[in-house]
């Protein structure tokens, strides 16, 4: 499975990426994310890692992650390590001029158990969802 977005905001790109790497703001602007809690002591590298739990289609989704790419103020990859969904997730930040950026996620996975069971019509929530989450990611940064 491979689902992408790609967001226009209008905050500076150091700002943006602040943000969105430090994992326990993941609640504030996904979906189902019912906490984000980092592993290991700062700084955020290559090697830090962080429990995830959600909720998705009603199941308690925990996920363990490592950050497996670290590019500081540009871009950075976390992969699970444990848990029932398999992910990576690339996302990446360019500036468009001082006060603007333009922010683009990778995901793939491969669902499992009772995922894989409906992973045609999963595909298409997954998107939806993602599309969403982005949406929600720029409207929160623009109003701060």
């Amino acid at each position: 499975m491979k689902l992408s977005a790609t967001r226009e905001i209008a905050k500076p790109a150091t700002d943006v990426f602040a943000f969105f790497s430090d994992a326990s703001n993941n609640p504030s602007w996904q979906k189902g994310q019912r906490s984000c809690v980092w592993t290991t002591p700062p700084p955020i590298g290559v090697g830090s890692m962080y429990d995830q739990e959600a909720r998705f289609l009603g199941r308690r989704v925990f996920t363990r992650f490592e950050v497996v790419e670290f590019d500081p103020g540009r871009a950075m990859t976390i992969q699970s390590i444990q848990g029932s969904f398999p992910i990576r997730v690339r996302r990446s930040v360019e500036p468009i001029g001082s006060d603007r950026c333009r922010v683009v996620a990778d995901i793939s996975g491969e669902p499992a158990g009772f995922f894989r069971l409906a992973s045609k019509p999963l595909q298409r929530l997954a998107q939806r969802s993602v599309d969403a989450d982005y949406d929600r990611l720029k409207k929160l940064l623009e109003s701060e």
